[in-house]
């Protein structure tokens, strides 16, 4: 950075100093995170030296506070995919059920914007389809921030829930479905060619929020990539121009994604493989009655506490899943 060329290709520097940006940030949580442990192991010893008890409870929440944070660090050390510091884009689509899963879609939608909100990250819905009563039956939202793919891609797949519905007047217990997907928001640098020949571009009105102007002019955008019949539409921004690109940001994620799918579909043709962790399988229960548990299929971990779970507190899973998918890599 320091060299006097460093700025003759703007670009490359812009990306030199984000990673720097991103390698100091590294580094600084690992310093912080060892002073914290020599200033605990410091006190231990003064304490033990003159036989002083009354930091114990000191001593105690710090060590527990302190395996929180290294806990978190080597979850994040876990994120060695080369999309996984990505920002990423999640949908969510309802299953068969009708207002059921449609209320049950809406409510994951609000899990995932607590937990995004919890971990200090921005969100964006850019689309979203409402239910026939309540509920959503499709949303598309950005969530950005430091690996954001890398973590959210372990709530791709089936999310079931069990409870007693409030639109059943005869108060039944009913099952309802809803899958979620999520891709990494590809960077601007990654090629993905998209001839424009293979594109159908549509424009209507806004369903959505956004006062009277997006709902009298035609600014949403929806676009189909005809080869694959991929589609990708936003309604968010109040212009025609902001939603085309958006759209087109979508569209080249999720064709990025199909593509590399494609990749892995060959390969393991090749090498006669299985992969014992499946994305696109139920992985998650979420049971409201007549008990109430939350239980991920993958690893086996459950806790009681569902309002919490669906209050965004979602990390336990997701550290769980993402150290278990490490272990089964490595073996």
């Amino acid at each position: 950075m320091a060299d006097s060329s460093f700025w003759d290709e703007p670009e490359d520097a812009k990306k030199t100093l984000q990673r720097a940006s991103r390698l100091k940030e590294d580094v600084e949580s690992w310093k912080k995170t060892m002073a914290q442990a020599e200033d605990l192991w410091t006190l231990l010893n003064l304490a033990i030296e003159e036989g002083d008890d009354s930091v114990d409870d000191e001593i105690e929440q710090g060590v527990e506070s302190l395996g929180r944070v290294v806990s978190q660090l080597e979850v994040a050390h876990l994120l060695s995919g080369e999309y996984d510091g990505s920002d990423a884009i999640v949908s969510i689509h309802s299953g068969a059920g009708g207002t059921e899963s449609q209320d049950w879609a809406e409510m994951l939608l609000r899990m995932y914007l607590k937990w995004a909100e919890k971990c200090g990250y921005k969100t964006e819905i850019t689309d979203s389809l409402p239910g026939d009563e309540a509920g959503i039956k499709s949303v598309t939202f950005l969530v950005s921030g430091k690996n954001c793919f890398g973590y959210l891609k372990a709530e791709k797949g089936v999310h079931r829930l069990v409870r007693i519905s409030p639109f059943d007047a005869n108060a039944r217990r009913h099952t309802s479905f809803a899958s979620v997907d999520v891709i990494p928001d590809i960077p601007e640098d990654v090629d993905v060619e998209i001839n424009p020949d293979d594109l159908k571009t549509d424009t209507y009105k806004s369903g959505g929020a956004g006062g009277q102007h997006v709902n009298k002019t035609e600014s949403a955008v929806r676009i189909t990539h005809i080869p694959t019949g991929i589609i990708a539409q936003c309604q968010n921004e109040r212009s025609q121009h902001q939603n085309r690109i958006t759209a087109m940001r979508i569209l080249k994620a999720r064709l990025f994604e199909h593509l590399e799918a494609e990749k892995e579909k060959k390969l393991d043709a090749l090498q006669g493989e299985q992969r014992e962790i499946a994305w696109g399988s139920q992985i998650r229960s979420y049971v409201f009655q007549p008990y109430t548990m939350v239980k991920d299929h993958r690893t086996g971990l459950e806790t009681g506490n569902v309002q919490a779970v669906m209050d965004g507190d979602i990390n336990e899973f997701i550290e769980t899943y993402l150290r278990v998918a490490a272990k089964m890599s490595a073996s």
